[in-house]
């Protein structure tokens, strides 16, 4: 089980009140949240290796080259030196990710970010590297390229918190938007997506695009339809796509995540105990998180 922790973490925050609070009064919605989330994974679906997946850099450099609009409204301070912006981030959501991660670490959940780049891009290399079934559990369409039945690789994608989950496979995906996993990143290029600043081919929205890809196979099918006088484009769509060339040639390796990220040494394995037990048990008590951690380790020890 793979997680995409900022996308959960997230909902925890804005899922659980702002009133779960410390001792000392430091708002701990987002990580009594997620440690439920994560006792509730784990007691559902029982996997035997689980990855907290994270964002070492939310916009890395090489996309922002290729795509300069590449989640640039969601930047807060730019950075020098080839340090990752900042990323505009609620208030008292940002001092509680420090917290998360300490626990993580405390509890030996493994805990995966690379420099350069997205918890994505480490999500689709370890996707690729493993053998059996992998679960990815993320509220990030983008993730949706990952899926491939003959591989056991599925996406578990929260409606409501972790209990309700979309169970996202090839046949949900044909149903849903006529493609399958591989053909999602040309759909995703294709109609853009204005969360992450891409901004897609003028004209050609999700249906449309579907439409395309379906009648032409994918992207470089599409564009040599463009360069065919006697193929089905409408003249709209000819001259939207050509004009649109520049950034056809570069959204692929901007959306499509990476599967080659240089992963550091770690134990996947989901821990029944906890690695450090005397740190675990002083987080706990500084922050107030006692029944949100014993209701995970007690599913863990289970």
């Amino acid at each position: 089980m793979l997680l995409d922790t900022a996308s959960l973490y997230y909902r925890a925050y804005f899922g659980v009140p702002d009133s779960v609070r410390a001792p000392d009064g430091t708002p701990v919605n987002a990580v009594r949240g997620l440690l439920d989330f994560i006792g509730r994974l784990v007691q559902d679906h029982r996997p035997d290796d689980l990855v907290a997946c994270m964002d070492a850099d939310w916009r890395p450099h090489w996309r922002v080259e290729l795509i300069p609009s590449y989640k640039a409204h969601r930047v807060a301070v730019e950075t020098a030196g080839g340090l990752p912006d900042e990323e505009e981030t609620p208030d008292t959501l940002a001092p509680q990710v420090p917290i998360i991660e300490d626990v993580l670490d405390a509890l030996g959940i493994a805990r995966v970010g690379v420099a350069e780049y997205e918890a994505d891009d480490v999500i689709g290399t370890l996707a690729g590297l493993v053998t059996g079934p992998v679960d990815i559990v993320t509220g990030d369409r983008d993730l949706y390229q990952l899926v491939d039945d003959a591989r056991g690789v599925r996406v578990l994608y929260p409606l409501k918190g972790v209990g309700s989950l979309q169970v996202t496979d090839e046949a949900w995906l044909r149903e849903k938007y006529g493609v399958d996993g591989s053909g999602y990143v040309d759909l995703a290029l294709l109609r853009g997506d204005p969360s992450d600043g891409l901004p897609g081919v003028p004209g050609i929205g999700e249906k449309t695009a579907a439409k395309l890809l379906d009648a032409f196979g994918d992207l470089a099918g599409i564009m040599a339809a463009v360069d065919d006088p006697a193929s089905k484009l409408t003249p709209s769509q000819r001259k939207r796509l050509d004009e649109a060339r520049a950034y056809v040639a570069v959204a692929p390796k901007v959306v499509r995540v990476a599967g080659d990220v240089p992963l550091p040494a770690f134990d996947p394995a989901l821990p029944a105990e906890p690695r450090d037990p005397a740190a675990l048990e002083a987080l706990a008590d500084q922050w107030g998180l006692g029944g949100a951690l014993q209701r995970l380790l007690s599913t863990l020890r289970n």
